[in-house]
């Protein structure tokens, strides 16, 4: 790329035969004092190695040459500007290129190195080459990164050194050099020519921003470092991260013509923030209704706060994610959280404790157990100021005080964060527990939260929880549950499937394999087609608990198709206080 041939930019100051009166003693700026009227400054016609030439007498310490012209400083452009000079009497000085960078308005840029390498003359008559290049981006060889905002510069070169000696300098030349630093025929921009420097410490988003804004259909290129950004980053064109990024929890990464894992891993150097990361990006920006894990494995490490990651609390617009594996490591994060406490309980407020001890240490979303207390019954808020929690479902001839216990489990898919979430699909797509962790926890308010060809392998405790009403219209659609009690008697089995609070779940065509317990249903509106649930075990004539519990009087649902093996349904009134 050569921007004097492709773009017609001027670039070459005029020669010195056409007269001094655009060649300054100062910074070249407007209103600077030139050369084309003092007597220590002359073009010389005829010199032996120059032809026509300026001579030159330095009288100041800093002896300037500015042309002033404005020579363009591009994004992603490198000038090299290149004196000749020899001595002809007095004392030796030294030389270097150096010039004035130049922001919209006419004000200089501070802050930036504005002179090149210094060289100094050997002898009388010995003709040096002196030289600097000029960029946007710190690459390996710039000697003066003049980034955005910088739009032009006044260009020259200075004499250091003692003052009295005599010098002539041939015809300033200026060329573009990126060629140097790219191959000709570029398909992508590099960040780095926009002032990027993947030092882990400099920001780098107004850089990335220019980039995205240049590229054009192009390919944007972070390449190998630590690129720290601070603010809300969009690329509009597809990106290659071989470096990675650092950015804010409440700022956000938005990769439109690559939304995926892959990508965002690349980005972020963790698959664990890329998917924290890309999940913001899909609820904050509408280009994309789905996305795509890839069919990569990603390991977590612990639950992961989906509305954390989102920065939002209710969002209702269809999203899905697909295609890949949440491969649980285990370790301390997936502990169970166990908090007993003294709470009265009331029939005429149902739903809700009260007086109760400890309550800042109990977390939303904990299953709770006690005298009266039915299945599934769950923690959906609490007051710490009022000392009440509220329960989703009512309790059954409690006692009105007792010591409560509470379980929270942890979940790989943690929705609990959000105050109403609807319409999230999960489509192929793997939460493989490894026995140490839950799958998912729905958000207490919402509806049609959808599980399809999905498979929940080996949950510790739960498959899918809803600890409020974010179940409603609730859809599992062929999806495979593996229980990780295969081997423990029926009777002893503690783990369960998934439960309902709300009203028209849909279950239909799964597979559900040794539960303690398959599934628990509040509400009514249900339909239950085609499912095989089966929750046999190793003991000859052992006996046999429920798979499907209805704990609505009114149940109205629809049970058909079903293999109901080694397992009953109970139909019970546990929650109706």
């Amino acid at each position: 790329m050569n921007k004097a041939i492709t773009d017609g930019l001027v670039l070459m100051p005029p020669p010195f035969s056409g007269g001094l009166a655009v060649w300054s003693s100062e910074d070249g700026t407007p209103g600077s004092v030139t050369y084309d009227s003092v007597a220590t400054a002359a073009v010389v016609p005829g010199d032996a190695d120059f032809g026509s030439c300026l001579e030159l007498m330095k009288t100041d310490s800093v002896q300037k040459l500015r042309y002033t012209g404005e020579t363009p400083i591009l994004p992603g452009c490198y000038l090299r500007v290149t004196a000749r000079i020899k001595a002809i009497s007095g004392p030796l000085p030294t030389v270097r290129i150096a010039g004035w960078p130049g922001q919209a308005g006419g004000s200089g840029m501070s802050g930036v190195t504005t002179f090149g390498p210094s060289v100094t003359l050997a002898s009388y008559g010995e003709v040096l080459e002196v030289s600097a290049i000029i960029g946007s981006g710190p690459r390996t060889g710039v000697d003066m990164v003049w980034g955005d905002p910088v739009l032009y510069g006044h260009l020259g070169l200075d004499l250091t050194g003692a003052t009295g000696g005599i010098v002539r300098v041939d015809d300033l030349v200026v060329e573009d050099v990126t060629s140097v630093f790219h191959r000709t025929m570029m398909d992508w921009v590099d960040v780095r020519d926009y002032g990027a420097v993947g030092d882990g410490v400099t920001d780098c988003t107004t850089a990335f921003v220019a980039a995205n804004a240049a590229a054009a259909g192009r390919e944007i290129l972070v390449p190998d470092g630590t690129y720290v950004l601070s603010g809300n980053i969009t690329f509009e064109y597809p990106a290659r991260f071989v470096g990675t990024v650092t950015l804010p929890t409440s700022n956000y990464l938005i990769l439109r013509r690559n939304f995926d894992i892959p990508t965002y891993a690349a980005a972020f150097g963790d698959e664990e923030e890329a998917f924290r990361r890309a999940f913001q990006a899909l609820l904050v920006f509408s280009d994309h209704e789905s996305l795509d894990l890839g069919g990569r494995r990603i390991e977590v490490t612990g639950p992961i706060d989906m509305a954390s990651a989102a920065n939002q609390t209710i969002y209702e617009i269809r999203r899905v994610i697909r295609n890949g594996q949440l491969n649980v490591v285990p370790g301390p994060a997936w502990d169970t959280e166990v908090q007993t406490s003294q709470a009265s309980y009331d029939v005429g407020q149902p739903t809700l404790l009260s007086a109760v001890s400890n309550v800042a240490n109990i977390p939303v979303g904990s299953l709770v157990e006690g005298t009266g207390v039915g299945r599934e019954v769950y923690v959906t808020d609490k007051n710490v100021g009022a000392g009440t929690i509220t329960l989703s479902q009512p309790l059954f001839a409690a006692p009105a005080s007792q010591t409560y216990t509470f379980k929270r489990f942890k979940y790989v898919l943690d929705f609990s964060g959000f105050t109403k979430l609807s319409k999230v699909t999960l489509t192929d797509v793997e939460i493989h527990c490894q026995g140490v962790a839950s799958g998912v926890l729905l958000a207490p308010a919402g509806e049609t939260f959808h599980l399809k060809d999905c498979f929940v392998t080996k949950p510790r405790d739960r498959g899918v929880t809803s600890h409020g009403r974010g179940c409603q219209d609730l859809q599992l659609d062929r999806c495979h549950f593996v229980s990780d009690e295969q081997a423990v008697d029926a009777t002893a089995r503690v783990s369960l499937g998934f439960n309902v609070n709300a009203n028209d779940a849909k279950i239909r065509d799964n597979r559900f394999q040794r539960f303690g317990t398959t599934m628990v249903l509040h509400g009514n509106g249900h339909l239950i087609v085609g499912n095989h649930w089966f929750q046999g075990d190793n003991v000859t004539d052992g006996p046999r608990v429920a798979g499907l519990v209805f704990t609505y009087p009114n149940v109205k649902s629809v049970v058909t198709g079903n293999y109901v093996d080694n397992s009953f349904i109970e139909w019970t009134n546990e929650h109706d206080a």
